[in-house]
C-alpha cells in the first residue's frame, strides 16, 4: 500500500507518492503544507515582465530593478523605466539604488561574518566595545547585547533619534543621546528602531578595527563580487549609473529630495543594483555559501535568519504571529513554509522589498526609486503565490498600499484645519526671541525673520518661518524624512513669571522630549 509522504528534493520540499516509513519522513517543523510541482517557479518567472508593468502603469513610479535566485543562481534580473524623471538614462540590473531598511538584512549578514570569525558573540554586550553606550535605565545599559539592539527588542521607543538625524546630528551624537529616551521592558518589547540597531552594528565595527562601510566592504561585499554596492552615500552619489529619489508632488513622480543616510548606515545607508543583490541572496539560502566558497559560518548565520522576537504579536488565535531575526523578517506564510523578507522605504522617496523561501531555494528582489505605495511588496507577494499556488491570491498593491502610504502623511494635529478667525493677540515679539535648550535636542533658536519670527533646529541649523495662530502658539512647516511636506507643527511658548520661559515643538514631542528652555 502506498501512502501520500514529504520528501526533500534538491532543497524544496515535495509531496510524492512512494513507500513511506517514519525513517523516510522529516521532522514536522520542516513539512510545508503545499507542494511546489516542478517548473512552477520558471513559470512564474516568465510572468515577471507583465507583473511589473502592470505595476508600474498603475501607480506611475518612475523605475524599478527586479531579480529572482533559484537553487544558488541568478534566473531573472531585470531594470524597468527611468533612472531620473526628465532624463533619458534607463534602469538596468545594474542600477544602483538607495536600499533605505533593506539595509538591515544586509547588515545582519554582515554581522553573522564576524561571529562566524569569533570577533564579537551574538551575545556580547554592547558596552564592551562602545563602553560610553547608556540606555536610561543602567542595568539594561549594562546587558544589551548586539542580538538586544539588532532584533529592536531593547525597550527603545519606536524610531527613537530618528529625528535627531533629521536635524544634523551626526551618528554618535544620536546614540550617545538614546540614553534620554524613555524605555519599555527589556526583551519583551518589540519597537523598530534605527539607531538603536545601528548601535549593534557600530559595536560590531569597532571591536573588528573598522569603520563600517569598510567592515561590510571587506567581508561582504568584495568576497561575493557585489562591486556596484557601499555602504557610503558618496559612493551611490558618484555612481553614473544611479536611480534619484522621487516624490509625488501634484500628482507626478519628481526628483525634489536626495536622502543621505550615513548616520544610520547599517539600518538605512546601503545602495546596490539587482545583481549585486541577487548574489547577497544567493549566498543567504545557501547557508552561507555563494557559487561553492563559504562566505558566513552557517551557524553564525542562522540567528540571523531565525525568529528571535515577535514583532506583530497574533490579534487573534487564528492569526500566525510575525517574528524578527537579526536584521529578517521571519514569518510562516499561508503555504506554511517559513518566509524571510524585509522592506525598505524613504518618504524622500525610495522603496525597496525581498522574499525568499529558504525550502524552496528561491527569493525575490525588487528596488524602486519613488516613496513607498506597496510596489516592491506587491510584486514580491505576487511571484510568491505564483510560486506557491500557481496563481495570485488576491490583489496584493490594494493591500499593501494604503499601510505603507500612511507612511507619507503629513504630522501634526493642525493638519488640515483652518486659522482661528479671531485668535487671541501674541505678546511682542521680541519677547520670543532668544535660545533655549533641551538635553535631548540641544539648543534651538527663535530669531526675528523679516516682519516676523523663525525657528532655528539643531546642528544643521534648519531655519522655518513660524506663523502665528493663537495667543503665544505659532505654527511652522516641517520638512525632512520624519515629517514629509505639509506637516504642520505647533510651537507653543510658555510663560515664568513675567517672561517666555520655554516652548513646546510638537513634531519633536512624540516621547515628551520636546520642551526646550530658556537659556
Amino acid at each position: 500500500m502506498k501512502t501520500r509522504s514529504v520528501v526533500a528534493v534538491g532543497s524544496a520540499l515535495m509531496f510524492a507518492a512512494v513507500p513511506a516509513s517514519a525513517e523516510d519522513l522529516p521532522p514536522p517543523p520542516y513539512i510545508s503544507a503545499v507542494a511546489i510541482p516542478d517548473g512552477r517557479i520558471d513559470a512564474a518567472v516568465t510572468q515577471l515582465d507583465g507583473l511589473a508593468d502592470a505595476l508600474m502603469k498603475k501607480t506611475g513610479i518612475p523605475g524599478m530593478a527586479v531579480a529572482v535566485v533559484k537553487d544558488g543562481k541568478t534566473v531573472y534580473a531585470k531594470g524597468f523605466g527611468i533612472r531620473q524623471v526628465g532624463a533619458p538614462g534607463k534602469v538596468d540590473a545594474d542600477t544602483v539604488f538607495q536600499l533605505a531598511s533593506l539595509s538591515k538584512a544586509v547588515a545582519g549578514t554582515v554581522v553573522a561574518h564576524e561571529v562566524g570569525a569569533r570577533t564579537v558573540s551574538w551575545e556580547t554586550p554592547v558596552i564592551q566595545h562602545l563602553p560610553w553606550f547608556r540606555l536610561k535605565d543602567q542595568w539594561v545599559s549594562e546587558h544589551a547585547t548586539i542580538a538586544d539592539l539588532m532584533s529592536h527588542r531593547s525597550g527603545l521607543p519606536d524610531h527613537g533619534g530618528d529625528i535627531l538625524e533629521d536635524i544634523g546630528f551626526d551618528r554618535r551624537a544620536v546614540l550617545e543621546r538614546l540614553r534620554l529616551l524613555p524605555l519599555e521592558p527589556f526583551r519583551i518589547s518589540y519597537a523598530y528602531t534605527n539607531f538603536g540597531f545601528t548601535a549593534g552594528a557600530e559595536a560590531v565595527a569597532v571591536a573588528a578595527g573598522k569603520d563600517w562601510a569598510t567592515l561590510s566592504e571587506d567581508v561582504l561585499y568584495t568576497p561575493l563580487g557585489m562591486t556596484s554596492t557601499s555602504s557610503r552615500f558618496a559612493d551611490f552619489d558618484k555612481r553614473a549609473n544611479k536611480a534619484v529619489n522621487h516624490v509625488r508632488v501634484n500628482g507626478s513622480f519628481v526628483h525634489k529630495y536626495q536622502r543621505e543616510p550615513d548616520a544610520q548606515s547599517p539600518a538605512g545607508g546601503v545602495s546596490s543594483s539587482v545583481n549585486d543583490m541577487a548574489r547577497w541572496m544567493a549566498m543567504v539560502l545557501q547557508d552561507g555559501t555563494y557559487d561553492g566558497k563559504p562566505v558566513i559560518d552557517p551557524d553564525a548565520l542562522l540567528p540571523a535568519v531565525s525568529a528571535e522576537m515577535i514583532s506583530s504579536p497574533s490579534p487573534a488565535v487564528a492569526a500566525r504571529p510575525g517574528f524578527y531575526g537579526y536584521g529578517f523578517n521571519v514569518s510562516i506564510n499561508p503555504a506554511g513554509r517559513v518566509q524571510l523578507s524585509h522592506s525598505g522605504a524613504f518618504s524622500s522617496g525610495a522603496a525597496t522589498a525581498f522574499t525568499m523561501l529558504p525550502s524552496a531555494g528561491v527569493g525575490i528582489m525588487v528596488l524602486t526609486n519613488a516613496w513607498p505605495l506597496g510596489v516592491p511588496e506587491a510584486l514580491a507577494a505576487e511571484f510568491t503565490d505564483l510560486v506557491q499556488f500557481g496563481t495570485i491570491e488576491r490583489d496584493w498593491l490594494a493591500a499593501y498600499g494604503p499601510r505603507l502610504i500612511a507612511v507619507n502623511r503629513p504630522l501634526g494635529s493642525l493638519v488640515g484645519k483652518e486659522r482661528p478667525s479671531n485668535p487671541a493677540p501674541a505678546a511682542r515679539l521680541s519677547d520670543y526671541v532668544g535660545t533655549y535648550h533641551s538635553d535631548y535636542y540641544g539648543n534651538l533658536d527663535i530669531v526675528r525673520s523679516g516682519e516676523g519670527l523663525a525657528v532655528r533646529l539643531g546642528p544643521a541649523a534648519k531655519q522655518y518661518a513660524l506663523a502665528h495662530w493663537d495667543g503665544d502658539a505659532f505654527t511652522f512647516e516641517p520638512s525632512s524624512e520624519n515629517a514629509t511636506d505639509g506637516s504642520i507643527s505647533l510651537a507653543t511658548f510658555s510663560k515664568q513669571g513675567t517672561g517666555i520661559g520655554a516652548i513646546t515643538i510638537e513634531y519633536l514631542d512624540e516621547n515628551g522630549l520636546g520642551t526646550f528652555a530658556r537659556k
